[in-house]
């Protein structure tokens, strides 16, 4: 019996696919916030050039 569970234990993989997804998650996170860190750091020189020119 203690055989047969710690086998089914090792054989489980529900646990290792959770985890890949959360890695998934995160890296696409990641990439999220840095693409959206250039285009705000882009958009701010932008709109501070049009406040100078309607000034």
């Amino acid at each position: 019996m203690v055989r047969r569970l710690i086998s089914e234990f090792l054989s489980d993989e529900s646990g290792a696919t959770a985890i890949e997804y959360a890695l998934i998650a995160t890296g696409i996170s990641i990439v999220i916030l840095v693409a959206v860190n250039a285009i705000g750091a882009k958009l701010d020189g932008t709109l501070t050039t049009v406040n100078t020119s309607l000034k």
